[in-house]
This record gives structure tokens, C-alpha cells and sequence, in this order.
């Protein structure tokens, strides 16, 4: 059973409770697991890396040390900070290359989290605590809103970009050839182009943080349909995200599968009583 945490953080707009569980599998194909789950407040993100046995795994871990070193602290912090810590990633990433490996050789990573910032909605106003979705890749950001996923991120992917153009259906997709050709990575590019979504922070919020080898074998339908009957189960032997991850290994598992189930819930004021959450919690 993956390990969950569970945290309070002052922020502009008050405190916040955080929960948040990461769960990773190697699963029932490959050798050695790429992926890294990464759930440290005010950072929480999925990386799934590239490069095989040389590189995959170090691309990917490298995003994790990189906010290690860069953003020590549990406080908010901003969206210019996050997008110079994965700048500095990508350095790193490119840096794991040499010469001695010759032509051909790749080291890179996707990368899709979330982070909490604080940010002014408009000039002038106050700080305001904000959710920041931010995405290179194929891996993916959900939210969940008590019945369904909603997906935020859009896929850097080859078969996106068709789907985007109306050649082939998001069902023809799951199937076309270069479903796994991605067009985005940390480590693959001089720049990084980061797309980030911003989202205010309020009331009881639920995201789900996954690598491709849950996408591959759940669509989002049942990726819903996974969360519902575990929620209603209430069995606490295991987590959500080790639930999510049990489910892919049970439907093939042909590729590493990570996840990350984030939960927040905005505290009353004291001498306020807080209204009662949804059932939605991440355990």
C-alpha cells in the first residue's frame, strides 16, 4: 500500500488541507520502470521517461531532483519559479548525453503535475491561491468532479495532433501505429515548451496525476467507473492510486503505470464551520 500524505499549508486565501498518494509498477512487460511519481508539497507530478536502459529512468528522476534542490520549501510558489525548475531540468537531461554514446542516443522525459502557486488574478488584486497544471508529454492531468475524470492537459502525441485535424477518431487513436510517438519532452529540445493551465484554489478539489500506461489501458470511462467502485468499496487496505495502478496491471499492464492522487480542501476561518466535503477523498 502506497504511503499517503497528508498536509496543512498557509496560503493567501487561508489554509489548506492537502492529502496525496503516489503509486508506481513496473508492470507486466517491461524490465525496468522509467516512470517517476513525485508527491512533495507544493509539488505533486507523473514523469515518464525515455532512453531505455541508459537514460529513462535518470531523465525522469531528474525532474525530481531538480524541485529537490531548486524548491526546497512546502510554501506556494510561483509560476515563473515552477517553469524555471523544469528549464533547469531539461538542462540537466540534456547534460546526461556524451559523446561516448554516439549517434542515436536519447534521454528525455515527460512530465504532467500539478502545483500549488500564488498568483494575482488580475493587476493590482491580492494574491490569490491557485492550482497550476502544467504538462510536456502524453502523460495526463485529471480532475474529478464525484462522477467523472475531466481531462485538463492535452497530449503532445502524434495521434492527438491528427485527432486535432480530424485525419482519425479518438478511437482510431488507441490503435493507429504512432500512438506512442510523443512531439513534447523534457531533455529532447535546447527550450522546453511547457503548457500550464491555472486554476483557483477553492473548496474540495481532486486530481488524478497518471503516466500513459494507465491511459493505455483504461479509457477515461473507466478510469471513472475504477474511481466509483473503490470510493464505494470504502476498503482501506489499499489507496486510489494503488487501485488505478492494480486495475491497469489487471487489463495488461504493458507498460510502466504510475499515479498520483491529489486532494485538497480549502479550512474554514476559525470560529467558522466548514461545510462537509463530497465523498470524493483520495484513500
Amino acid at each position: 500500500m502506497a504511503e499517503e500524505l497528508f498536509t496543512r499549508i498557509v496560503t493567501a486565501g487561508g489554509e489548506l488541507e492537502i492529502r496525496a498518494v503516489a503509486a508506481t509498477d513496473v508492470g507486466s512487460v517491461r524490465v525496468i520502470n522509467e516512470d517517476s511519481v513525485y508527491a512533495r508539497p507544493p509539488i505533486f507530478f507523473v514523469a515518464d521517461g525515455m532512453g531505455g536502459h541508459s537514460y529513462g529512468d535518470r531523465a525522469s528522476q531528474s525532474i525530481g531532483q531538480a524541485f529537490d534542490e531548486l524548491l526546497p520549501s512546502e510554501a506556494p510558489s510561483t509560476p515563473a519559479e515552477i517553469l524555471a525548475v523544469i528549464d533547469d531540468a531539461n538542462r540537466r537531461i540534456q547534460g546526461l548525453i556524451t559523446e561516448e554514446d554516439g549517434p542515436g542516443a536519447v534521454a528525455g522525459t515527460t512530465l504532467s503535475g500539478v502545483a500549488l502557486v500564488e498568483v494575482a488574478p488580475l493587476e493590482g488584486e491580492a494574491l490569490a491561491p491557485h492550482w497550476m497544471i502544467f504538462n510536456v508529454g502524453d502523460s495526463r492531468v485529471y480532475s474529478w468532479n464525484g462522477r467523472d475524470v475531466v481531462q485538463i492537459t492535452v497530449d503532445h502525441s502524434a495521434v492527438q495532433e491528427l485527432v486535432a485535424l480530424g485525419v482519425i477518431t479518438p478511437e482510431e487513436a488507441l490503435v493507429h501505429p504512432d500512438r506512442n510517438v510523443i512531439t513534447r519532452a523534457v531533455g529532447s529540445d535546447t527550450f522546453v515548451d511547457t503548457d500550464l493551465w491555472l486554476m483557483p484554489v477553492q473548496g474540495h478539489q481532486v486530481f488524478i496525476i497518471c503516466s500513459d500506461g494507465l491511459t493505455k489501458e483504461l479509457e477515461d470511462d473507466e478510469i471513472s467507473r475504477a474511481i466509483q467502485l473503490h470510493l464505494a468499496d470504502g476498503d482501506d487496505s489499499d489507496t486510489l492510486a494503488d487501485a488505478l495502478v492494480a486495475d491497469a496491471l489487471d487489463h495488461g499492464g504493458r507498460d510502466n503505470v504510475s499515479v498520483v492522487v491529489l486532494e485538497s480542501t480549502v479550512l474554514a476561518p476559525e470560529g467558522v464551520e466548514a461545510p462537509p466535503a463530497p465523498a470524493t477523498d483520495a484513500e
